[in-house]
Formats: structure tokens, C-alpha cells, sequence
């Protein structure tokens, strides 16, 4: 299977090519400079990987949640890619990129919201067993008490495990790769509003 992955939902820049049993991931600690860096780093690592837009099977992309500006620069830069090449499009969530990278067992993954709140899913294996939700930290503290063990690929203040969410993305990729379709239908996931949206009312 052939395909390009890409994450810009978090502080780091995540992009992954993989032809065949061939795997390049290229990752940067980038914070908000996704829309500089991005580019460059889909051209390399498909050069690396000897791999071309049109024999990508699909391209995939982190569609949320995590940071605004983030995920739209993602979602519309796979979008264009997709309908340039003519290949299909799978959203992937962040969830996913931290539940795929952890083996078995309850596990929550986090992202986080700010002011203390967290975007959060739970699993069991790869099943979801709490649907995603913005929650506070004592509602997370509550999914904790039940077993659930927390992950997050990005350091936060609630004490968790990290997952090797550039892994999980191409795991995920590979997982999910039948739910692929049609670019124009491909669709940031946000489960609350932005900030700017909020200081609006």
C-alpha cells in the first residue's frame, strides 16, 4: 500500500510516506509555522520514499481535533493535493494517531483544549467505548477512575503516558484506509468552538 500521511493538529509537524514496505516520517517541533514548513516536507519525504502524488493509494491527513489554524492548513493542503493527483482522501482524527500507537487495553487518548479542559476518546483496543468530548479535568479524572489509562502525544498538564503519534498515523492509515473517499468531502473535526468564535458572543 502507498500513501502520504500528514499531522499539523499539534505543536509538531508530521509527515509520513509510505511506499510499500518502505516508511519515511519526517518530524518537526514546529509550533505555529505548519503553513511554512509543510510543503517542504510532503517534497522530501516522497522523495525519500521514491514515491509519487498519483501512486498514493490515498492521503491522509489529522482532520482534529487540536489547533484551528493547524487543521485547516492540513485539511485544505490535502484537499489540493488530492484532487491535483486524483486520489481519494482519509481523514484521520488525533484520537486515532494515539489509540493505534498503543498496544491492547483501556486506554483515553487526550489532546489539549486549553484552560484546563481536554479533547479526550476513550478505547478499548481499538474500539471506541466513550465517544470524543471536550471535557474538564475532573470528567477526566472520572474516565482515569474506571480504568482507562491516559495518552497523549504532546505533553500536558494532566499526568499521562505518551504515544508515538507518528507511528500511530501510519498504523491508523493503514487500519482505516477503506473508510477513504472522495476529497471534496474531507472535513476538519472540532468539538468546540475557536477562541475567536467564543470572545464573540
Amino acid at each position: 500500500m502507498n500513501f502520504l500521511a500528514i499531522d499539523t493538529s499539534g505543536r509538531r509537524l508530521c509527515v509520513a510516506a509510505v511506499h510499500g514496505e518502505r516508511e519515511i516520517v519526517r518530524t518537526t517541533v514546529c509550533g505555529t509555522r505548519h503553513s511554512v514548513l509543510l510543503s517542504d516536507e510532503i517534497d522530501l519525504a516522497l522523495r525519500e520514499a521514491e514515491l509519487s502524488l498519483r501512486a498514493c493509494d490515498l492521503i491522509a491527513c489529522v482532520a482534529g481535533p487540536g489547533s484551528f489554524t493547524g487543521i485547516r492548513i492540513g485539511v485544505s493542503t490535502v484537499k489540493g493535493l488530492c484532487l491535483a493527483a486524483e486520489v481519494p482522501a482519509l481523514a484521520v482524527t488525533s484520537f486515532e494517531t494515539i489509540a493505534y500507537a498503543v498496544s491492547g487495553g483501556k486506554k483515553l487518548a487526550l489532546v489539549d483544549a486549553g484552560h484546563n479542559c481536554f479533547y479526550a476518546c476513550a478505547y478499548e483496543g481499538d474500539a471506541v467505548r466513550a465517544a470524543p468530548a471536550y471535557l474538564a479535568r475532573a470528567e477526566v479524572e472520572a474516565l482515569v477512575s474506571e480504568g482507562y489509562v491516559p495518552y497523549s502525544a504532546e505533553p500536558l498538564s494532566f499526568p499521562c503516558e505518551t504515544a508515538d503519534a507518528s507511528r500511530g498515523l501510519i498504523l491508523a492509515a493503514r487500519a482505516l484506509c477503506g473508510r477513504r473517499g472522495d476529497a471534496s468531502r474531507l472535513a476538519a473535526l472540532y468539538l468546540r468552538k475557536s477562541s475567536a468564535e467564543e470572545n464573540r458572543k
